[in-house]
């Protein structure tokens, strides 16, 4: 029988050997960045590499032992490409940095656009954010706000991008690529809907409800227990108790805020719609500028990768390896490109680090596109 004992110690020999060997190769991989710094050549050569694995595949021995060779040097050429940007980044040529980092951002005597109307929770948002000396106007629709930001004629704009309960708002992911603005800021709201009827209406009265489709989808339990109300979206829910009180219709409800309730002269009708009791909705403040306050500690990307096998993980691979900690990550379709998908990631850092400026590097060197969308 095999000594279990005798084979760790060999293994053990092994590893010792390979500590060595790894060594012994990141110590040429820096005289390879070397080179590569004096010279201007890119760290990542696809046609060398994939050359290079080919030729590894080849000399071992069996299937399993031909890919296991192929995915362990796949992972050693990502770890000393790792080196090579780092040294790029500490020695190489500096470069120009397109975000200016200011010591605080003007929450005053600016003027900033909203979707929706008075009474929504973007209202809410911006009232929670901004002071109040500012000259604030609504839009219809998010591409409005937007536009407003991207035409100069209003310093911010302020848009929900996700729910803890329904999740993300997709629209907005997909115009952040569309649009040149950049996320400066962030405002956690907390969302408490209740049921909004006219002043003379009662709940049995109602057969109709109105809200915006993030409204509807967070009151859902509530509403499959009145399964015979007929459901219609709205641009935003404090449009949706607009419109009850314009209709007066008493079969005719909102889901809103309570805000929203008053602002529109409604009765609430129903409260605690919402079963989860820590719904929240997250905003992010947009600029046309790329500036970020002096404390921020939230970064944002968007990318694209090849569609090849193990490139998402290549690319996240750089916040791992430079001690980043990645706190969020979403997907959504690149038009014109079947199942391929681009990919939005926060996690926490500063501009200024030099390991955010490490993994940034090399981020934008293993993607086709990649966008610093904002650090807040």
């Amino acid at each position: 029988m095999t000594d279990l004992q005798e084979c760790r110690r060999k293994i053990d020999e092994i590893d010792n050997q390979m500590v060595k060997l790894f060594e012994k190769r990141m110590k040429v991989c820096e005289e390879v960045a070397e080179y590569k710094i004096h010279t201007g050549k890119k760290v990542l050569d696809p046609e060398r590499e994939h050359a290079k694995l080919e030729e590894i595949r080849k000399k071992a021995h069996g299937e399993f032992n031909e890919l296991g060779a192929q995915e362990l040097f796949q992972q050693i050429m990502a770890i000393s490409r790792k080196r090579q940007y780092q040294l790029l980044t500490e020695h190489g040529p500096k470069e120009e940095e397109d975000f200016q980092m200011v010591k605080e951002l003007p929450r005053n005597n600016v003027t900033v656009v909203f979707q929706g109307v008075e009474g929504a929770y973007s209202y809410g948002a911006m009232r929670a954010y901004f002071e109040e000396d500012i000259k604030s106007y609504h839009v219809k629709l998010f591409r409005d706000a937007m536009e407003e930001v991207a035409a100069g004629r209003a310093d911010y704009a302020v848009l929900p991008i996700e729910n803890s309960t329904a999740g993300i708002v997709a629209d907005i992911y997909d115009l952040l690529t569309e649009y040149n603005l950049f996320i400066v800021g962030e405002q956690v709201l907390k969302v408490e809907h209740v049921l909004l009827g006219l002043p003379e209406a009662e709940l049995s009265d109602i057969s109709c409800v109105y809200s915006h489709p993030q409204g509807l989808a967070q009151c859902k339990e509530y509403l499959e227990e009145h399964r015979s109300w007929k459901q219609t979206a709205v641009s935003n829910t404090a449009a949706a108790a607009k419109k009850v009180s314009e209709e007066k219709d008493r079969t005719h409800a909102a889901i809103a805020s309570r805000d929203a309730g008053e602002f529109y002269n409604l009765k609430v009708l129903a409260e605690n719609i919402c079963k989860n009791d820590s719904n929240v909705t997250r905003f992010i403040i947009l600029a046309k500028k790329p500036v970020y306050e002096n404390n921020s500690s939230k970064i944002s990307v968007c990318f694209e990768a090849r569609h090849e096998s193990g490139t998402l993980y290549n690319v996240l691979s750089h916040m791992i390896y430079n001690g980043l900690n990645m706190t969020k990550i979403e997907s959504r379709p690149i038009p014109g490109k079947t199942w391929e998908y681009r990919f939005f990631v926060d996690f926490e850092g500063n501009l200024r680090d030099s390991a955010v400026k490490n993994a940034l590097r090399g981020m934008e060197a293993e993607t086709s596109y990649l966008k610093i969308l904002g650090n807040y």
